[in-house]
């Protein structure tokens, strides 16, 4: 994304299809990053409020919402979280924000996997939204090479379109426009009976054209994904070292915490670890709503949203006062941390206290810490000096000194909150 023109300048193209697959009816797909002028400010922002969404869309298919539940939870969460008053703000927004999450999520296989997903299904309930023009439009943008069926072979396989409506619950009077497509470019359609197969052709109505245009939508935005990472990982990721990666790093940490990386792998954490990192998210400003989709969205992977429900959560609103005694939990200090004891398979306590010599090492070279800061920290480590290793740890990090100390896991986060703001606004 280069910064080069205004942002009113781009909403113009994009609202006529012009540099970034502006789409129709105010739809894009993304086929080309946008050349326009990004505050690194919303930069951050835009991308926070999209990932509202696409977490919202997660929880809406763990709690198994039908078709036109989730056609309605997609309408309200995007008028939430990316509406705007001016319509050329809202397009703005909409582009700015994907090509942001998806240098994101672009970096590894199961990141890619889960954004291309969300994404897919945040399209196709909003192409059901537009209007048919727009989606014959949006046809034509994507090329797809299918024209209507011909009146005198609509006629010859009319019957048959006709059992199949009857068939699916639909009126027996049939749509005059149908598409013959290979079956195989519309797996759900035929997975679900909803298509009359033949000589291996399936014959879609208009209102079905969904399924042809998601698939190539679907894999775009898959190639796009695999390039997207090529290039972050060859050029981006250091040539914007002092600028977008920051925050690129920051968005995915304040979603993904350290447990969060087991709890991505197995879907589940062992109370002690949903307790820490509960109240972690929690004093970091996570509202109780959206923690119930967050643990319900990881949990329901494994072992099902029904169960979740009844097992897992209780516990939840009970951290935030909303069951039992009412009491408001607050989040863990360091030093209650660094007492705690974790037993055989759990993923929480502090890293310094309790992690191995080989995996802190590479705890923190992951966090870019080597050479004689390592060792600094590391020989605190030795001392059980747990609170100025990480102390030293931040500053290490940001490059900049923490004279009160690090006491608290939040202080840590809202300390780097404010260090990554100055930097931006100082950019």
């Amino acid at each position: 994304m280069e910064i080069v023109r205004s942002h009113r300048q781009i909403a113009a193209e994009a609202a006529a299809g012009v540099g970034c697959g502006g789409g129709a009816g105010g739809l894009p797909t993304y086929r080309v990053a946008p050349q326009l002028e990004v505050r690194l400010e919303e930069f951050e922002l835009f991308a926070i409020d999209r990932l509202r969404v696409l977490k919202g869309i997660a929880d809406g298919l763990s709690r198994g919402k039908r078709p036109e539940e989730m056609e309605k939870l997609v309408k309200e969460l995007w008028k939430a979280h990316m509406r705007h008053q001016d319509p050329t703000e809202t397009l703005n927004k909409d582009i700015i924000s994907h090509f942001v999450l998806r240098l994101v999520y672009c970096r590894t296989e199961e990141l890619r996997k889960w954004f291309l997903s969300m994404e897919t299904t945040l399209f196709r309930y909003r192409f059901r939204l537009e209007s048919p023009e727009s989606q014959r439009m949006l046809m034509s943008e994507f090329q797809l090479p299918y024209k209507a069926l011909p009146h005198s072979e609509f006629e010859a396989v009319k019957d048959k379109l006709s059992q199949v409506a009857r068939t699916i619950g639909q009126s027996a009077a049939v749509e005059s426009v149908f598409f013959k497509v290979p079956f195989e470019e519309v797996p759900d359609l035929v997975a679900s009976r909803r298509v009359f197969l033949s000589k291996g052709y399936a014959y879609v109505a208009m209102s079905q054209v969904v399924s042809l245009v998601v698939t190539q939508f679907r894999c775009n935005i898959s190639k796009a994904l695999v390039l997207t990472n090529r290039k972050w990982t060859a050029t981006i990721k250091e040539q914007e070292k002092d600028r977008l990666t920051p925050i690129v790093e920051a968005l995915s940490n304040a979603y993904f915490g350290p447990d969060y990386s087991q709890l991505r792998e197995n879907h589940h954490l062992k109370h002690g670890g949903r307790m820490q990192f509960g109240l972690f998210l929690k004093g970091a400003g996570l509202k109780l709503e959206d923690a119930l989709a967050f643990w319900r969205a990881e949990f329901s992977q494994k072992v099902g949203s029904e169960r979740f429900d009844k097992e897992y959560a209780y516990s939840i609103r009970h951290n935030y006062g909303k069951e039992g005694k009412r009491t408001d939990y607050t989040p863990y200090s360091c030093q209650k941390i660094i007492s705690a004891t974790p037993g055989v398979g759990d993923h929480h306590g502090c890293p310094y206290r309790h992690f191995g010599e080989d995996n802190l090492r590479a705890a923190l070279n992951k966090m870019g810490i080597s050479g004689h800061p390592l060792e600094e920290i590391m020989d605190k480590v030795k001392n059980r000096h747990y609170q100025l290793a990480c102390t030293m740890t931040f500053e290490a990090e940001h490059g900049v000194s923490c004279d009160t100390g690090i006491n608290h896991p939040n202080q840590y986060f809202s300390e780097s909150q404010k260090v990554l703001k100055a930097k931006n606004s100082n950019g």
